[in-house]
């Protein structure tokens, strides 16, 4: 292991947490006994580049700091590499960090897990979800949002206030005023064709997505499976009944909510966006597939699950 490692900072991260963080964990990572170089981009292309560059090159690891968009681009610049990846996260949602079980806006207490786990095991291999479709390629880590949910991440994105959580809850009220469920039409890896009206569809790698809900409450980072969540058709004062039950992940058993456990499937409804970690892919039809240990990243290895899978 070379112990120069790469700081890929976004500075508007957070309200501009990101710049304020790239110190302290630049400094606990130098504290540590590496040599840190932190990397910047003009804009997502320029960054993309420059972090693929230094992956090529042989950095000893790739830390993001900013928040879940943040991490999403350093995931197209590592992912299928040797490079590990490290999260010092500071955004709005965090919901890989969350995943994962590391620090949250705390950037000197990430930096320091990032460092004992380069310096202890080198951290451990992770599956990724890929998505193929609407002119894109792209590596996730958390979850792909479709129909409520991801009108709601697009309204979420364009409203400046408040910060966290609480701008996705006001950004689910919006969108209740005008909301219908769509025909979802979901081809699964074993052949089954799933025509259903469904308020949303989610597909998750990770568990969570906007700040903690734990949409895909069950899914695992290592199993080599993707989950599914589809939740059907529902009256606005049903959803807002099961809402907060999402912060807890209690409820996939409710009646409206059917779930899957698949290697890969094809997602397509008319007129929706899909979104991933966050960020914009474009309209549905979309192909996802888990690739299993796609990435290595400098996270505690996760607990043996409680439930069979």
């Amino acid at each position: 292991m070379t112990s120069d490692i790469t700081l890929f900072v976004n500075p508007t991260a957070g309200r501009g947490r990101g710049a304020h963080a790239a110190q302290p964990a630049a400094q606990a990572l130098r504290d540590a006994g590496f040599s840190v170089r932190t990397l910047l981009g003009h804009d997502a292309e320029d960054a993309l580049r420059r972090a693929r560059e230094a992956v090529e090159a042989g950095t000893g690891a790739l830390v993001a700091v900013g928040g879940d968009g943040m991490i999403s681009l350093a995931l197209q610049a590592v992912a299928g590499t040797r490079t590990p990846l490290g999260a010092i996260a500071v955004g709005t949602g965090n919901d890989f960090a969350r995943t994962l079980g590391l620090p949250v806006r705390d950037p000197a207490a990430a930096a320091r897990v990032t460092a004992e786990l380069l310096k202890d095991t080198g951290g451990h291999a992770m599956d990724l979800g890929r998505i193929t479709g609407a002119g894109t390629s792209r590596w996730f880590g958390t979850v792909l949002a479709s129909g409520f949910d991801s009108r709601v991440n697009d309204r979420g994105n364009r409203m400046r206030l408040p910060a966290g959580r609480f701008k996705y809850d006001l950004a689910i009220l919006a969108e209740l005023a005008s909301f219908r469920p769509v025909p979802y039409r979901l081809t699964l890896d074993d052949g089954r064709v799933v025509e259903t009206d469904a308020t949303l569809v989610a597909v998750g790698n990770g568990t969570s997505y906007g700040g903690g809900m734990r949409i895909c409450a069950e899914a695992r980072t290592d199993d080599g499976l993707l989950d599914v969540t589809v939740v059907g058709p529902c009256s606005r004062a049903t959803l807002i009944k099961v809402f907060p039950r999402v912060y807890r992940g209690t409820h996939l058993d409710h009646p409206a909510v059917t779930t899957y456990r698949v290697r890969s499937l094809t997602l397509d409804a008319p007129g929706i966006t899909g979104y991933a970690d966050g960020e914009p892919l474009g309209h549905l039809p979309l192909a996802v597939e888990c690739v299993p240990g796609a990435l290595r990243v400098l996270a505690p290895p996760a607990p043996p699950s409680p439930l069979p899978r």
